[in-house]
């Protein structure tokens, strides 16, 4: 995980390359297991929901489902939260949760366990759609997402896997809608909550008191003691263009040139400092170059400053990666930058995030 200046602030949750916490499996492990076995009785219920939220919970808890992943390549491991959308198995998630990973597990709160696929996702919305692939005789239970916007100021209750427990309630009051990130590569127009989320809740579904879902968990603030300040959930609406595309089997990936930026001396030298290049990318091919270090790490030189994208001036990593992703995989664009204090500029081919190995750390 690269150093940020907003580190201390905006946290996503579970994502591997953030907070998702990643287990090695052990070579030889044959179990695809990456936490406790789920427990298939549930401890009691928590006293301090009312009746009206724990009547909710009950009635949703057995469509939520805890997402597992794992990479055989790298032998990561990923544990994550999803729900249910339809009888057949589809499984809505967030991105981040599944980005990494190539094998897919859905446990269910009765302890069984379904490999799944992914079918669809929209990586800068941060949210994904899975495909339990054995689906039982008879379905899954499953939750119906809200066919109207969330309202500010409602009740809402959120069912997660986090801090080690399985599928249990966290519940706060919505803040706002079409919040900000203050993050170009996390999901923007988010809703804003108090309830007390952690890595592990990601993905989980955001009810509202009548038990619809109207959001998926995304991301969390912390305070500078690293306790949870705000968390936040991609809004899903039924019928909407999201749904819609995520039900037709889209999968949009965000366009990339395979740039690592310099969160930390972008800004101060009138562009954003591009730190690395991954290999393979559009960004190697056009020959622009990272920063140098010495055997021990210590930064010997910067490398070249991005100062714009198609023309529109970029003073720093946040606004060069809101310029590019303003555009769509497949597109040219034209990068302006600086090498040793001479303005240059080059054309290049947007790519899949997914087509760059060095990208999905």
């Amino acid at each position: 995980m690269r150093a940020s200046p907003w580190l201390p602030v905006l946290l996503i949750l579970a994502l591997a390359a953030y907070l998702l916490p990643d287990a090695k499996l052990p070579f030889g492990q044959p179990s695809f297991q990456v936490g406790p076995a789920p427990q298939a009785q549930p401890p009691a219920l928590p006293n301090q929901l009312s009746a009206q939220t724990r009547e909710v919970f009950t009635a949703s808890r057995p469509a939520t489902v805890r997402v597992e992943s794992l990479n055989p390549d790298t032998r990561n491991a990923g544990l994550g939260t999803g729900f249910f959308i339809s009888q057949d198995g589809l499984v809505l998630t967030a991105y981040h949760v599944v980005s990494g990973g190539r094998l897919f597990q859905i446990s269910t709160l009765s302890g069984k366990t379904y490999p799944a696929t992914v079918t669809a996702f929209d990586a800068q919305a941060d949210v994904a759609l899975l495909q339990v692939t054995r689906a039982p005789d008879g379905g899954f239970p499953f939750l119906p997402l809200a066919p109207r916007a969330p309202r500010v100021g409602e009740a809402v209750l959120a069912i997660g896997n986090s801090g080690g427990d399985y599928l249990q309630p966290r519940q706060g009051t919505l803040l706002g809608l079409n919040a900000q990130a203050g993050r170009a590569d996390f999901p923007q127009g988010t809703l804003e909550m108090n309830a007390p989320l952690s890595p592990g809740d990601s993905g989980g579904p955001i009810l509202d008191p009548t038990g619809q879902v109207i959001g998926v968990v995304s991301y969390i603030s912390l305070d500078g003691s690293g306790q949870t300040r705000r968390s936040y959930a991609v809004p899903v609406e039924e019928g909407s263009d999201l749904i819609t595309a995520l039900r037709a089997g889209e999968k949009r990936d965000v366009p990339v040139v395979g740039l690592i930026l310099d969160p930390v001396h972008s800004g101060r030298v009138g562009g954003a400092v591009v730190s690395g290049i991954a290999r393979s990318s559009p960004a190697e091919k056009a020959g622009l170059r990272g920063s140098t270090f010495d055997r021990d790490g210590t930064l010997t030189g910067l490398g070249d400053v991005i100062t714009s994208v198609n023309g529109q001036r970029t003073g720093d990593a946040d606004q060069v990666i809101t310029a590019i992703r303003r555009a769509r995989v497949g597109d040219t664009i034209t990068l302006g930058f600086t090498r040793d204090g001479q303005p240059r500029t080059t054309q290049i081919t947007l790519v899949p995030r997914a087509s760059v190995p060095d990208l999905q750390q």
